[in-house]
């Protein structure tokens, strides 16, 4: 057998390693041209990234700016608002931009969808620009600022909400409490609407008091079906474990406190003290006094003529205001006489002084002994005649069925609140400084007014009274009916009438009627609203959009 041989074979192994250091080296530089691009590709994300999160500070910083405008004025700004700030390595410019007049708008999302509101909305832009990179992000979003008359709600407390009612109490209505909610019913306790709190909802009472009481409570679903608050043996409320989605599951969202981000709602005000409210207007702009048109101080009628408030006792019927010992009467929450202006709403409805406004102003400042306080009572209010608005700086009392004929927008803004019964003038009233038993109650009577007034401190040994006893009593109701239609809103504690509560025993003041109350669905339209409503501020993100990313220059 013959063998050749392949002369060149000896080189052909450099070759192929040649090659293939050749590939390597190719594949080397591949990996690492990659590996640059990358780290390019993610330096410029991060870039990006540090001026889209400073063009969201811009946004903040917008809203917060517009905010505290809102909360100092009460009025949107007049020169629009703009700004620039450093932050997060980055040059960022804001800017607020007027998006028309104010409009009436249903709000359409959030926990007060459905509600009637004053809207004023803005658009802010924010651009961030990365000093380093120049990478350049601009954001946009859309802001509201909506005023919410107060009384669309059913119930609304500025501090803590408690109430343990001695009979089934159903609250028709919307509720919100800006702190904690205790409810701690004798009896079933039932809430046909959202009921949102910007605190925590719990069962039992804030101090331990009254803690006998474990009735049920009961939430409307979204699908307007009761589902109750017991949870087994205990209470599914805010110091359950599983709070946040167990609430959302039971009520589908229409309980919600500040674990679902539920935050307060605020009224407007310079001096964000509600009880100036009905304080007098002497270096006071938030005073109803400022917006009166009819006003009885220290107990004398005036009306304004011109320019001029003048005294006009000489020109209304006889019986309009009377302020004597005749009107005078006691009572036992605050064991003391009351120095009483009494207001014949009948012969003020008639006696051409009727506020064209309709807002009547009453403060009572008279000295008076450690025995007598001031006070105010309307009577003879079957038929109020037009829509009105009394804002009181003492103490109220309401005599009898009021606004039941001829029904009209109404509301009564106090100091605090006390509902006399049908049978109060003269046979009651008379024995006044008797027992609460001695002054029964025989007959039903109705209310149909939004109510807005003060409570009284909770102790660790006294409940206080609670939204129950909002509207007090001085009477011996013995299971008799008080209807009331209207809004019951609490946004101070009681300066004047502050005695403290206690529930019938000898001495005692008053027994509970059996309430029949509802939020008057009347309310629901702007135009039946009583004049000057109260509103409270609401300040919502409504729309968010990037517009722009890339590089400055």
């Amino acid at each position: 057998m013959i063998k050749f041989k392949i002369k060149n074979e000896s080189g052909f192994a450099s070759v192929i390693a040649i090659i293939m250091v050749a590939m390597l080296t190719l594949l080397g530089l591949a990996v690492l041209s990659g590996s640059d691009d990358e780290l390019s590709i993610a330096s410029n994300e991060l870039q990006e990234m540090k001026a889209f999160y400073a063009s969201e500070s811009g946004l903040d910083m917008a809203a917060a700016a517009l905010h505290k405008e809102f909360d100092s004025t009460g009025s949107p700004p007049v020169t629009m608002l703009t700004g620039e700030l450093d932050f997060n390595n980055c040059a960022v410019v804001y800017e607020t931009t007027d998006d028309g007049p104010t409009a009436h708008e249903i709000l359409t999302n959030g926990a007060l969808v459905g509600l009637h509101a004053l809207v004023k909305s803005f658009t802010m832009s924010s651009t961030a620009t990365n000093v380093e990179e120049k990478s350049k992000v601009t954001l946009t979003q859309s802001f509201k600022s909506a005023l919410i008359p107060i009384f669309q709600f059913a119930v609304f407390y500025e501090d803590i909400l408690q109430t343990t009612p001695e009979y089934q109490m159903t609250i028709d209505g919307r509720v919100h409490c800006n702190d904690d909610m205790w409810l701690n019913p004798n009896s079933g306790l039932y809430f046909t609407s959202k009921v949102t709190c910007a605190g925590s909802i719990n069962h039992g009472l804030e101090n331990g008091t009254m803690s006998g009481a474990t009735n049920d409570v009961y939430f409307k679903d979204s699908g307007g079906n009761y589902s109750n608050w017991r949870n087994g043996s205990s209470f599914l409320d805010a110091g359950y474990s599983n709070w946040y989605d167990s609430a959302i599951s039971r009520w589908s969202g229409n309980v919600q406190d500040q674990a679902m981000g539920q935050d307060k709602l605020n009224v407007p005000l310079s001096s964000g003290d509600p009880h100036k409210l009905i304080e007098r207007s002497t270096g006071n702009p938030d005073s109803y006094q400022n917006k009166a048109g009819f006003m009885v101080i220290d107990g004398v009628p005036l009306a304004k003529i011109g320019a001029v408030w003048q005294d006009v006792t000489g020109f209304i019927p006889v019986g309009t205001i009377t302020n004597d010992v005749t009107s005078e009467f006691y009572d036992g929450h605050e064991t003391k006489t009351v120095n009483n202006v009494q207001i014949d709403m009948g012969l003020l409805k008639s006696s051409g002084y009727f506020p064209a406004n309709g807002v009547m102003y009453i403060s009572d400042q008279r000295a008076t002994s450690s025995s007598y306080m001031n006070g105010a009572t309307l009577s003879n209010g079957t038929d109020i005649g037009n829509p009105i608005t009394i804002v009181c700086e003492n103490p109220l009392y309401i005599e009898g069925d009021y606004n039941t004929v001829n029904k009209q927008p109404s509301a009564v803004i106090s100091d605090a609140l006390t509902i006399l019964s049908n049978d109060w003038a003269p046979t009651n009233k008379a024995k006044s400084t008797l027992n609460y038993d001695m002054r029964s109650v025989s007959s039903k009577t109705t209310v149909n007014t939004a109510i807005l007034t003060g409570d009284l401190v909770p102790t660790s040994t006294n409940y206080g009274g609670g939204l129950e006893n909002l509207p007090r009593f001085l009477e011996d109701w013995a299971g008799e009916e008080l209807e009331i239609r209207g809004s019951i809103i609490c946004l101070w504690k009681s300066q004047d009438a502050t005695g403290t509560w206690k529930y019938e025993g000898s001495p005692g003041y008053y027994s509970a009627p059996t309430r029949d109350w509802g939020f008057d669905t009347n309310f629901n339209d702007p135009n039946n609203l009583p004049p000057e409503s109260p509103c409270v501020r609401l300040f919502q993100r409504v729309g968010w959009q990037q517009q722009y990313v890339g590089y400055d220059g």
